[in-house]
């Protein structure tokens, strides 16, 4: 892992994506984001693995069970720590986003502090 870890933000919001960012930047992490599961599918193609992917799971032309589905596909890839991020709160999603490759799943509206937490856990076990 970079000395300055790397987040990719897989979110159709905006304003969720502007606070992810702004949130993710403060903490001295590089954050790139892209917008919808098309622009998504074709970045993590064309792009070495970020330290970490935070995905949304309701996304324009992908839905985030595909993407993470292809992120796990890809050889190198296959050890990126995913979290995904819904405001689809039941057991089935949760499951599903799991049996599909999601190393976590957090509900939003999130906690910030929570979050944060999660990424330090999954980058601290990928350093």
């Amino acid at each position: 892992m970079s000395a300055q870890p790397s987040v990719l933000v897989v979110e159709d919001d905006v304003h969720i994506a502007h606070v992810l960012t702004f949130m993710l930047e403060r903490q001295g992490y590089r954050v790139t984001h892209v917008g919808d599961g098309r622009a998504a599918s074709a970045w993590v193609i064309a792009n070495p693995a970020p330290d970490l992917v935070l995905l949304d799971v309701m996304l324009p032309y992908v839905d985030g069970f595909e993407i993470v589905g292809l992120i796990r596909a890809q050889p190198a890839w296959q050890d990126t720590p995913v979290i995904m991020l819904t405001a689809k709160n039941t057991e089935r999603d949760t499951v599903r986003a799991l049996d599909a490759g999601a190393d976590d799943f957090i509900i939003k509206p999130f906690q910030p502090q929570e979050l944060l937490a999660r990424l330090r856990r999954f980058l601290k076990s990928a350093a």
